[in-house]
């Protein structure tokens, strides 16, 4: 089967300012409380078994040795889906998850896997994982679904529903609006990509229909160098779980 050109452009882009990348933005997640706080929550539903949206019973509140216990026990494996040079996967390694990280980028891959050599880095494509049915407890998809058109999207969010277990967990997050930017230049290089600002409610419709139950949205207004409200959903794969 043909690439798409978009994934095609997204791989090069990223190839090329994959150390650049990565060294301009490793201390970004630690200036940014309320991100770490969503993955937090996400560590926690995750860690706990998706026992549910608006609480978590049982092992609510897992963190720190109980929750890298709770990992060790046989919690299910975590992805972080267009992972980049690490610092998403790194992060939810310490909030104690069995995670590991795949990108459409060998470059970011070589990043990532000679700053966390202990950690699980693969190359691949969010249209077609190599992951089996049913076997993930949590989806994060950081800032990765925004290279998609958003007519494709129904395709990766089929694929994150048929890889997640029941009740899995899935928080994306990525920059709210209605348009397509064109990116010249990122990070000191010259590049061609495009970038697509989504529409919370309608990434929430999309989800939705491909099963999942959204539990949680919120906006985040921009800081730094940011242009845009910053969007954050979570959601879990309907399952038998009420």
């Amino acid at each position: 089967m043909t690439e798409a050109s978009y994934l095609r452009a997204t791989r090069a882009a990223y190839d090329t300012v994959a150390v650049d990348y990565a060294e301009l933005l490793k201390v970004e997640l630690g200036e940014k409380p309320l991100d770490r706080a969503f993955l937090a929550a996400f560590a926690e539903l995750v860690l706990a078994g998706g026992a549910g949206a608006a609480g978590v019973s049982g092992a609510a509140g897992v963190s720190g040795p109980a929750a890298a216990g709770a990992a060790a026990a046989g919690a299910a494996p975590v992805a972080d889906l267009g992972c980049g040079p690490d610092r998403v996967t790194a992060h939810l390694d310490g909030l104690g998850l069995h995670v590991f990280g795949v990108d459409l980028s060998p470059a970011m891959i070589e990043v990532a896997r000679q700053a966390h050599p202990h950690l699980r880095f693969d190359e691949g494509s969010l249209t077609d994982l190599d992951v089996a049915d049913g076997v993930l407890g949590g989806i994060v998809a950081w800032y990765s679904i925004i290279h998609t058109p958003p007519e494709d999207l129904p395709r990766i969010f089929a694929e994150f529903h048929r890889v997640l277990r029941a009740d899995g967990q899935l928080l994306l997050a990525f920059q709210a609006g209605d348009e397509r930017v064109r990116l010249e230049h990122a990070y000191g290089h010259a590049i061609e990509l495009d970038a697509y600002r989504l529409a919370p409610d309608r990434i929430a419709a999309l989800l939705a229909a491909a099963g999942f139950v959204v539990y949680a949205r919120t906006l985040r207004e921009p800081s730094g160098p940011e242009k845009t409200q910053q969007a954050y959903l979570m959601a879990r794969k309907q399952g038998t779980t009420a």
